[in-house]
């Protein structure tokens, strides 16, 4: 059995620099998928890490693309976050995520329309993330996603309240 993690050490640790993307349909509900690699519920927006000298929103185009098969002509951007939104990682799961490195995320968040079918949705990309998905209302993935990113998801709704579904 290992030791459990330094609580100072990970405090110590940067955070990785990410982008999410809320992709909305033309009712506005809300993008979210099943992660794959969980074994309880765990439903959340697309969203990755920035690669050196990528923008944000470049970077969140290529997630889009990467994770759901949605490429920006199935795309319209409707607005960003102003700030970057942190969460921190629970600490037993640090040392098991991105090699260590990172005690959570900042991300930039973006509104994004979907142009496209339902039809035009493949979870079945080169590195598969998500086994399931579909629209949800806000309050439906509040619930769906695990707490320690809830106060971030709370935040990102709030940004974008004006184009969600009542």
């Amino acid at each position: 059995m290992s030791a459990p993690p330094d609580p100072d050490a990970i405090k110590a640790l940067p955070l990785r620099p990410c982008v999410g993307v809320m992709l909305i349909d033309d009712a506005g509900r809300i993008f979210a998928a099943q992660r794959r690699d969980a074994s309880a519920p765990a439903w959340q927006m697309p969203q990755g890490g920035i690669d050196p000298g990528e923008e944000p929103r470049a970077a969140a185009l290529r997630e889009l693309h990467e994770e759901i098969a949605v490429g920006p002509d199935l795309v319209e951007v409707l607005a960003e976050t102003e700030d970057w939104l942190s969460y921190d990682l629970p600490p037993e799961i640090v040392p098991r995520v991105w090699g260590g490195e990172f005690r959570g995320q900042t991300q930039k968040w973006f509104l994004l329309r979907f142009l496209g079918q339902d039809s035009q949705i493949d979870l079945q990309t080169a590195a598969p993330e998500f086994s399931d998905w579909r629209w949800m209302g806000s309050g439906e993935l509040l619930a769906g996603i695990v707490p320690f990113k809830r106060d971030t998801y709370a935040q990102v709704i709030a940004a974008f309240r004006p184009w969600l579904a009542a």
